[in-house]
């Protein structure tokens, strides 16, 4: 089976390669960091991978009530686990009412 992978580069060129694809054994070299990739297309003048000024504005009317409500209220009790674990009990605590129960990958 084969897949079509992008070429390394600022051009758009599709390259098939199989489907246990390695990019450094395909291409040579590291694949470029994320932030080389985005400062990249801003210089190229690509906003494919950037929001909208109308979308960044919708996001924060969103966010920015429940940043608020959190400072003006103290918000202490935010469930916080230990990093490399499934999560807080409170998220088997929301969904246990209904007899449902988080599916462990």
């Amino acid at each position: 089976m084969r897949i079509a992978s992008k070429l390394p580069g600022p051009k758009v060129r599709i390259y098939p390669v199989k489907m246990e694809f390695n990019y450094a054994s395909s291409f040579g070299g590291k694949t470029p960091e994320a932030y080389e990739r985005l400062l990249l297309d801003v210089m190229a003048g690509d906003a494919t991978l950037f929001m909208r000024r109308d979308a960044v504005e919708s996001a924060w009317r969103f966010v920015m009530p429940i940043l608020e409500h959190w400072e003006a209220n103290r918000a202490r009790d935010i469930p916080e686990y230990q990093c490399g674990s499934w999560g807080p009990i409170e998220a088997d605590r929301i969904i246990e009412p209904d007899g449902r129960q988080w599916r462990r990958l």
